[in-house]
């Protein structure tokens, strides 16, 4: 038997090491080779052959070189992106849907985030709650402090409710110090502009219902958004919800009508305020609107897309007056923002994918996890990692689960298909014990199955009742738009899940966010990294 020089080197110190033991002598044997230290050559060929093996030498390699700058004030950007519900599940199912897209088997795929060089865990908890709501997380990643859910920017001491008790124990947000800092600022949704998350960058309310009004003493969150005081106010808005900010005798350009009962146009009380402090205030509510921003000419924008939430990504086609996307939407807030010598703050959220997973439709939820990922490509093309901090992160999970034995490139959306058995023709679909097939995504909890063809819009779920528990779904094309998955637990909606999110993050303290930490800690990092405080 031939030895190599690994081999040879370890026989010889064994060796030599045994016959000391032999010999009753316990200290180091002068003679005694020194370990001979394996080099990649000592590896079987087809081992470091390996594309497993060489990609992940690669990365260490790419690792390695990265430099950290943890200085205070470093970034002199932050760009927070928050996948509303996207937990870890929705991550993964999200890039294997991408990779498929793309025509690859899809688990090997890498979504944009995720090729960050640093990420964690982050503990989702709300103070009263052990399956959060996003008016409390949100709270805790933009103010540093946890608190109740169902609020916003007030401590959890304060009662959900509480108006005089929310006036007493306000708390102040990352945006209003980067205002106060002279930074240009911006928030960005699919979701309506007064939802908990991009409300949590400007409203202090006890009740995150209060969208368009409020009790006698307080002010609604489509109120406070105008009135923002901080600074010169937020430089970038756009999302949904025209509705909370016009009367309800007043119809908007695609036939919806307004919620407000006081009387108040707020899009003209934004214009008015703005106008009257000189500068260019521009408003939009459409694509021609958007794609006709002159950036140069524009000191503060707003654009309300739709009456209530905008599109999911996969149904934008279908919206009567034309509406941008999440990823067109933030390379444009980016622009406006950039404008500014001192840096600037922004909140991007994809609201939608939090509600296709209420409607138990993966399809839309993952469609909008998906475009999320290229939203956050165009921030990273955008920007430099020695000067931006950008985060990407989830405000809670959702009971989607990935199950079952699916072969290797199974599709994602599609029912599970096993591994050949010896002697079977082809892979089989797996059969339940009940006899029936079953999809690789299904819900712990909700409305349940549901099929409504080619429809991209989830939200047709809520027309029909509770069709929980097991179908046969023999005959259903899973992988299409309109089919919406199984639940174990019938309600009305299907709910957040308690689980750990994931936190990824590039650019300067970014690594501040490895390991496993409390939301609000989120927090403390952009405030660290953007010397946001002292």
């Amino acid at each position: 038997m031939q030895l190599n020089r690994f081999t040879l080197g370890f026989a010889l110190a064994f060796g030599v090491t045994l016959a000391a033991c032999h010999s009753g002598k316990s200290e180091t044997v002068a003679s005694e080779a020194a370990p001979t230290k394996a080099t990649a050559s000592h590896l079987p060929e087809t081992q470091r052959n390996s594309s497993w093996f060489q990609d992940a030498r690669d990365a260490i390699a790419d690792a390695s070189a990265v430099t950290i700058n943890n200085q205070p004030g470093a970034a002199r950007n932050v760009i927070l992106f928050v996948g509303d519900g996207m937990g870890i599940s929705t991550v993964t199912a999200a890039r294997i849907l991408a990779g498929q897209q793309q025509g690859k088997p899809g688990e090997e795929y890498q979504l944009s985030f995720e090729k960050m060089p640093f990420a964690g865990l982050i503990k989702t908890y709300n103070t009263n709650q052990q399956t959060p709501d996003s008016a409390g997380t949100a709270t805790a990643m933009l103010s540093g402090v946890k608190t109740k859910a169902g609020v916003l920017n007030v401590d959890e001491t304060v009662a959900r409710g509480d108006c005089a008790g929310s006036l007493e124990r306000p708390l102040t947000t990352a945006v209003e110090l980067a205002e106060e800092l002279g930074k240009r600022t911006g928030i960005v949704s699919t979701a309506r502009i007064t939802h908990a998350t991009p409300a949590a960058a400007y409203a202090k309310v006890p009740e995150r219902g209060w969208e368009h009004a409020a009790p006698t003493g307080c002010k609604d969150i489509a109120t406070q958004m105008v009135e923002f005081a901080a600074g010169d106010g937020v430089d970038v808005i756009m999302g949904g919800g025209r509705r909370s900010f016009l009367p309800k005798d007043v119809t908007d350009s695609e036939g919806k009508s307004g919620k407000r009962e006081d009387g108040i146009n707020l899009i003209e009380a934004w214009q008015e305020r703005y106008s009257r402090a000189g500068g260019n205030a521009v408003y939009i509510e459409d694509q021609a609107g958007f794609d006709g921003i002159d950036v140069t000419d524009t000191d503060k924008l707003l654009g309300l897309f739709a009456s209530s939430h905008m599109r999911y990504e996969a149904d934008r086609q279908n919206d009567k007056a034309g509406e941008p996307s999440l990823s067109a939407m933030t390379g444009k807030a980016i622009e406006l923002l950039n404008k500014s010598e001192r840096g600037y703050f922004l909140l991007v959220e994809s609201g939608r994918i939090d509600h296709g997973h209420h409607a138990g439709s993966a399809f839309n939820a993952l469609t909008d996890a998906v475009e999320m990922a290229n939203a956050v490509q165009v921030a990273m093309d955008s920007t430099s990692a020695e000067d931006t901090l950008i985060i990407v992160t989830a405000d809670h999970s959702h009971v989607m689960t990935i199950a079952g034995y699916p072969t290797r490139g199974n599709p994602i959306l599609g029912k599970v298909v096993t591994n050949n058995r010896e002697g079977a023709p082809e892979p089989e679909v797996a059969l339940a014990a009940d006899g029936k097939p079953y999809t690789t995504i299904t819900y712990a909890n909700g409305l349940g199955h549901a099929h409504y063809g080619d429809s991209t819009d989830a939200d047709d779920r809520y027309e029909d009742p509770v069709s929980a528990g097991r179908q046969d779904i023999s005959a259903s094309d899973t992988e299409s738009s309109g089919y919406h998955q199984e639940a174990l637990v019938p309600l009305g909606s299907e709910t957040h899940a308690g689980e750990d999110v994931g936190v990824w993050a590039r650019g300067p303290g970014a690594h501040l966010l490895s390991g496993t930490n409390e939301q609000n800690l989120i927090f403390h990092v952009m405030a660290h990294a953007g010397g946001l405080l002292e």
